[in-house]
């Protein structure tokens, strides 16, 4: 009997999906286990496992389209099995009509037509297809281009990265699941757009699609010149650069580098055999064609020691200002506008104070050295600050609590979210139930976490349900800072560096360590008597390290 699946809930938050790549055809056979489709959520793109086997009868959310939870995904029975009464029961906005699936059975792809578009599929040229501003997270209402990867005219193979696209999460390559040409596009580079605005058209070579466009716009989608005007105009472009050949590994070995880094790389004509990769197993990145100085440039300019003489000598001339002004504009990237957007409405929504504390770390760091003597053990000061935080908020319960209109939640498990910079902005991985970790395992965990967090490799699951949270700039030098409560938060710690200066002991100045740090709180939920209290008992566990064992 035919199986019905459903879009999955791949995390707590996720109310709808993305269906970014689907790995099987409609006849196709499947086991379980075999790779589904890669479905796309608010935080990541995941794998879609199929948990039964037989053949792929029908797919309900066509590549590119996003649809609600438990919205038909496919079903899959036996071969020839007949499905319409499934297909006649499914819920109106789950899959597409049996006009639709005629269209897929002609062309013998899935059209990347978003359901903005779909009233005017019967009227598109034979093997032409509309691609819209796909939906690459449930909180994503626009998308920017960052970079085009083709050009109007050029030929299209399925599964070519045609575009990379930025959200509020991060930048992502969109991949192409049809073939032809690449007849028009919609939204220029730099370009902000709505979701389901035209992004692009791709037809057979030579098809008329005048008056397409215009059909198939929707409300914000910049308006761009016709796909004649764009071809005429990057003709002079494609004659005057001529794309570098690149040379094959030495070892014989495939070199890996991102479809961007290719094409900067081409462009400038540098060779990837030169240049080192940065990103996961070496793979070459953008920045890393962008920072790359060839060996050649390097070259030291010729010197000549009697000018030098002469210079010296001579008298300073009065100095005449001259020099041309230079600025440059950065588009923000998805991720920045989000994170402005939250960080002021924390700043304006919640009445934040600042309590600051200086911590002596003597006793740490003859501690930290004395736990670092151990074999295969890596614990630094963040992590033992973070153990301690953990162990204050088990005393202190009214820190790790919610601001809520009605009441005030109070949060008796302690998860600890850390702030970890990443290229594009900020992202807070969380620890859960931090209290019950010891050193060594937050050590682990958070670096773990903030090393696939610079990777972009961290789940949806991992960046929610904190209670709690601590950043750290004191590996930059940063002495003291306060930070924007990461709400729904109602404290965040800032921890600044340990400095070695003159200390009062017992009557006498002597040299010690010291660190500052300073606590953000929302004074709808936390009083300035409570949140000291929070600080001087994390004082005690962060001088006496031993405490915490007891």
């Amino acid at each position: 009997m035919a199986t019905i699946i459903t879009m999955p809930r791949l995390s707590d938050t996720m109310t709808e999906g993305t269906v970014a790549t689907w790995l099987k055809k409609v006849g196709d056979k499947v086991s379980e286990g075999d790779i589904l489709a890669e479905i796309e959520t608010d935080k990541a793109t995941m794998e879609f496992e199929s948990f039964n086997e037989g053949t792929l009868l029908h797919i309900g959310i066509p590549a590119g389209e996003t649809a609600p939870v438990d919205s038909l995904l496919a079903i899959i029975g036996k071969e020839g099995e007949d499905i319409s009464a499934l297909l006649a029961g499914k819920p109106a906005d789950a899959a597409p009509a049996k006009e639709e699936i005629k269209v897929t059975e002609e062309t013998a792809t899935t059209p990347e037509v978003t359901k903005a578009a779909a009233p005017a599929t019967a009227s598109l040229p034979k093997g032409v297809v509309v691609i819209t501003m796909p939906r690459l997270s449930d909180t994503m209402t626009e998308g920017t281009v960052a970079t085009w990867l083709k050009k109007v005219g050029d030929a299209v193979a399925e599964g070519d990265i045609l575009a990379e696209i930025e959200t509020d999460k991060a930048t992502m390559e969109f991949e192409s699941f049809n073939e032809g040409t690449l007849l028009y596009v919609g939204i220029q580079e730099g370009n902000t757009a709505p979701v389901d605005s035209l992004l692009a058209i791709i037809g057979p070579a030579g098809t008329d699609i005048s008056g397409i466009a215009e059909n198939y716009k929707t409300g914000g989608a910049p308006q761009v010149a016709p796909a004649v005007a764009e071809e005429k105009e990057v003709a002079p472009t494609e004659k005057a650069t001529e794309p570098t050949v690149q040379e094959p590994s030495t070892d014989g070995q495939r070199i890996l580098a991102s479809p961007l880094a290719k094409k900067i790389a081409s462009d400038k004509g540098i060779q990837l055999t030169q240049v080192k990769g940065s990103g996961e197993n070496g793979r070459i990145v953008k920045s890393d064609i962008e920072n790359f100085t060839p060996q050649t440039a390097a070259t030291p300019a010729p010197t000549t020691s009697a000018p030098a003489k002469t210079e010296t000598v001579a008298a300073a001339k009065p100095f005449v200002p001259a020099g041309e002004v230079f600025t440059e504009e950065i588009k923000n990237s998805q991720m920045r506008k989000i994170i402005a957007k939250r960080l002021a409405e924390s700043l304006f929504t919640a009445p934040h104070y600042n309590l600051v504390i200086e911590v002596t770390m003597d006793e740490a760091m003859k501690s930290r050295a004395i736990i670092n003597s151990v074999p295969d053990t890596k614990v630094s000061f963040n992590d033992m600050v973070i153990k301690a935080c953990a162990m204050a908020l088990k005393k202190h319960p009214k820190i790790n609590s919610q601001w809520r209109e009605d009441s005030i939640l109070i949060n008796h498990h302690v998860n600890i979210g850390v702030a970890v910079a990443v290229e594009d902005g900020l992202v807070v991985p969380v620890l859960r139930f931090t209290d019950a970790m010891s050193l060594s395992q937050i050590g682990g965990s958070v670096r773990d976490l903030a090393g696939r967090a610079k990777n972009k490799k961290l789940l949806p699951t991992e960046m929610e349900g904190s209670t709690f949270t601590v950043s750290n700039l004191g590996m930059f030098g940063i002495t003291e800072f306060n930070s924007i409560i990461n709400q729904p938060n109602s404290a965040i710690l800032s921890v600044g560096a340990i400095v070695e200066k003159p200390v009062v002991k017992n009557g006498q100045i002597v040299v010690g360590n010291t660190m500052m740090l300073s606590l953000a709180c929302d004074h709808r939920t936390i009083d300035g008597a409570t949140g000291a209290q929070f600080l001087q008992t994390l004082k005690q566990f962060i001088e006496n390290p031993v405490t915490m064992l007891a």
